[in-house]
């Protein structure tokens, strides 16, 4: 993953409560083993007036001129706002690598589902949860088109001349600020790893004989 440290961006406003998986990333595209591609499927049943499939070019496709990240004000947005319960439903990781892939690196709403919000900082995506007026005074402005600084490091999101603090669990703050994945994480006490091995074969051999 790339750290993590300072992200500038446009927000797109997404006013849903209880935004599932799986309206996020529709069943027909799980049988997919990538983990990247997934980003022009995300919110598919919202976001096109066709059907869609993996085998479907979604250029193809009619684009709904109603669903709020299909407006032109929104284009280009890294930074998604959403309201509580954001991500409930099914814990299909999919769901996550669309959202990343269609260029987000935030998500801020009023509360997560907790598989979902693993999964986020598991791929990268920074999940901050605010409290409701907050995030009610952030959508106020956001319909109008507004970008924010999200200082990681500092804990701060500077959005139209006022700072906000928010909260991040110590373990998921370093992992993001460092770019890395809990395989990465392991691989980094990898010498450990290798002498504990070593010893543990030295010292009990008839397991590995």
């Amino acid at each position: 993953m790339q750290p993590f440290i300072l992200h500038t961006g446009k927000v797109a406003p997404m006013d849903r409560a209880n935004v599932d998986t799986d309206a996020m990333m529709p069943k027909q595209y799980l049988k997919c083993i990538s983990k990247t591609g997934y980003g022009d499927w995300t919110f598919d049943d919202w976001r096109y007036l066709d059907a869609g499939d993996v085998g479907v070019d979604p250029k193809t496709r009619r684009k709904n001129p109603d669903f709020e990240l299909n407006k032109p004000q929104f284009q280009h947005a890294s930074i998604l706002l959403g309201r509580e319960n954001f991500g409930c439903g099914s814990s299909r990781e999919h769901a996550v690598w669309g959202i990343r892939d269609m260029g987000f690196k935030v998500i801020i709403a009023t509360s997560f589902a907790d598989i979902f919000f693993n999964n986020c900082f598991n791929n990268g995506v920074l999940a901050i949860s605010l409290s409701s007026e907050i995030i009610d005074s952030l959508f106020n402005q956001a319909k109008f088109g507004i970008s924010m600084t999200i200082d990681l490091e500092n804990q701060k999101i500077i959005c139209e001349q006022q700072t906000i603090n928010f909260e991040v669990d110590d373990m998921r703050r370093f992992k993001l600020l460092n770019g890395l994945d809990n395989i990465a994480l392991t691989l980094e006490k990898v010498d450990k790893i290798k002498a504990f091995e070593q010893q543990h074969q030295h010292s009990h051999p008839y397991f590995f004989s």
